[in-house]
């Protein structure tokens, strides 16, 4: 099996290549090849008993050997995150949405040329929703986005349907919960900071927390992310029928919930989250649903989530130490 990340270098793009490259399998089959994509190369990769190629470019200008003929799963986790394309339009649109359209182009040249269609698992978002902090919504819930990223990743995913229906490629859409904790440094996502009161204090440094103890999220733990992102390259997508798109089943937590299982971790860390209001950020998070129903997901498959005290001890298994370091901080 010949396998692509777009996105290689992201965080979840490298977890997803170490679990490839430990494990030499998805599924029940084996890697025979995988390549990497993205604008920057990763400075961590692991070790691969099969070739591997990390190529650096423009996805709006996907080069034929990003996905070669022989590719049959592609993992699409290339995005501009929310509060940047809110801040850079043009961006926002060349990665988000161009660059899904040039990986449906490599799709059809793939099909063209006889080969079957690739599997597609692209990592749509909750921000393809609005409704607030009193939504709970439905499988059926309408998409109306409040923010371009949100827009971006909607219309991203009709291409990917309809290129699925049109026997391009063969797509499972995953509207991801905001996914905590994320390893390294604070990035330019809107709710960067859901991260960053649990991480930086875990790093014995002070961060600031732009909404109430009462705003609540609805996310998803990076062990979690790889996980579904594994079922949904290797599930029977026939029981999906036109819909390819699959609300997952997070967990919906206040920021104060958040907090108290930081303390029940590492007793007194919260108290170096600073309250410091920002409008900004707060007009954009506020409008995203804090719970989802997610039964879909449960009957095709996708694993419930952990609690989330369960959630802070992952990090500091799998990711503290190498956050220190990259961070360039002592270790702990």
């Amino acid at each position: 099996m010949r396998i692509t990340i777009l996105g290689g270098a992201g965080f979840l793009g490298r977890k997803v290549a170490r679990h490839l490259t430990t494990h030499g399998r998805l599924g029940d089959n084996e890697v025979t090849g995988l390549v990497s994509f993205d604008f920057v190369e990763s400075p961590h990769w692991p070790d691969a008993d099969f070739p591997v190629s990390r190529l650096v470019g423009d996805i709006a200008e996907l080069p034929a050997e990003a996905v070669p003929q022989s590719t049959d799963v592609i993992f699409h986790l290339a995005a501009v995150v929310s509060a940047q394309a809110e801040a850079d339009y043009d961006l926002g649109m060349r990665v988000n949405l161009h660059g899904t359209e040039a990986l449906v182009g490599a799709c059809r040249r793939i099909t063209a040329a006889g080969g079957k269609p690739p599997r597609v698992v692209f990592t749509s978002s909750i921000a393809t929703f609005s409704g607030g902090q009193d939504a709970k919504l439905l499988d059926d819930a309408r998409q109306v986005p409040a923010n371009s990223y949100g827009a971006e990743k909607a219309a991203a995913e009709l291409l990917l349907a309809d290129a699925s229906r049109r026997g391009f490629l063969d797509a499972v859409l995953l509207r991801l919960p905001t996914i905590i904790v994320r390893p390294g440094r604070p990035n330019r996502a809107a709710s960067s900071f859901i991260s960053a009161i649990i991480r930086e204090p875990l790093l014995g440094l002070e961060t600031d927390l732009p909404v109430g103890d009462a705003f609540a999220a609805w996310v998803a733990s990076p062990r979690r992310a790889v996980d579904w992102l594994l079922h949904a390259a290797t599930m029977d997508t026939e029981q999906m029928g036109i819909d390819r798109s699959v609300n997952l089943p997070g967990i919906s937590a206040t920021v104060a919930h958040m907090l108290q299982a930081l303390d029940a971790v590492r007793p007194g860390a919260s108290r170096l989250v600073r309250h410091v209001p920002d409008p900004a950020i707060a007009d954009i998070v506020e409008t995203w649903p804090a719970a989802f129903e997610a039964m879909r997901a449960r009957t095709l498959g996708f694993s419930p989530h952990e609690p989330l005290v369960d959630v802070v001890r992952a990090f500091v298994d799998d990711d503290l130490e190498d956050t220190r370091a990259e961070r360039g901080l002592p270790r702990g």
